[in-house]
């Protein structure tokens, strides 16, 4: 699946193994936030090979800030609790 704005995704390499969202990818690198440890002021630019991919994309309005992106990332983690 190719990665697109909005999609969350779970880091599987790097200290920092959890949910987060992408903000914006090409072919190689993508730019991800969590809200919290990753606000939107400072995302964290990620080798695409080191997501995977869910099946969960968050609507334009929930990225509007880093509160409604960690209400979004706990939703799906309540859905899906083994990521």
């Amino acid at each position: 699946m190719e990665l697109k704005r909005g999609l969350l995704v779970r880091s599987k390499a790097g200290h920092d193994k959890h949910v987060f969202v992408v903000l914006s990818a090409d072919q190689e690198f993508a730019v991800i936030c969590d809200g919290k440890h990753r606000p939107l002021q400072r995302p964290k630019k990620k080798n695409c090979r080191h997501l995977a991919v869910t099946n969960t994309v968050l609507p334009e309005e929930a990225m509007k800030t880093n509160r409604e992106i960690r209400r979004g990332i706990r939703c799906y983690l309540e859905k899906d609790p083994q990521s």
